[in-house]
């Protein structure tokens, strides 16, 4: 099966890979994008991934301010004081501040989610498979997917990205470690709604 340059490209971008390697991915795995990410983790192949593992101590504060009504502050770090004083970075950055602005998550990551918090879904959740006449033995994997729905659509990293629907938040951030070459992390985050106290 042939395989789109344009795909060709998006993964070669995702992974910080190389175009020839990008390409032998998708072509073994039958033009399936997905498929040929999740091989190419396992090969450990994904540079994004490598850098993660390294420390960002350095980065940026910056803010985006919607109609003087919905303002949001993020921190995003990376490795190096070059790579934050970047256009590149800086535009970054706005981005993740005008998506926090504009999606409203309550998290960075599922991991940031309190135990308690989680319980007390799973709780409510459990409560509605089971007003709803669900099977008994069918209720813990029909809550597992409504929670991970739940917190998908309150958690950065998985809310689909403002200016590419098609791709999530961590997509667009792996996206952007490959090409700053750096481990990037986005630290926390902080949004104000006009007339909402937190």
């Amino acid at each position: 099966m042939a395989v789109s340059i344009e795909e060709i490209k998006r993964l070669k971008d995702l992974t910080g890979i190389g175009l020839t390697d990008a390409k032998a991915a998708l072509t073994e795995a039958d033009g399936d994008f997905d498929k040929a990410l999740e091989a190419l983790r396992k090969k450990g192949m994904t540079k994004a991934e490598k850098k993660g593992e390294r420390e960002a101590r350095q980065g940026t504060v910056d803010s985006y301010v919607h109609s003087e009504r919905i303002g949001a502050l993020v921190e995003v770090n990376c490795e190096t004081d070059f790579v934050a004083r970047t256009d590149g970075f800086k535009s970054f950055v706005r981005d993740i501040a005008m998506h926090v602005a504009a999606s409203a998550p309550e998290f960075v990551s599922v991991d940031q989610v309190p135990e308690d918090e989680r319980e007390r879904v799973r709780a409510e959740f459990v409560e509605k498979a089971k007003n709803d006449g669900k099977p008994a033995e069918m209720i813990d994997n029909i809550v597992e997917g409504m929670l991970k729905k739940h917190f998908a659509e309150k958690c950065l990293l998985d809310q689909p990205y403002i200016k590419n629907p098609d791709q999530t938040v961590g997509d667009y951030l792996k996206e952007n470690i490959a090409k700053f070459g750096e481990n990037t992390v986005i630290r926390q985050f902080s949004r104000i709604e006009l007339g909402e106290v937190n």
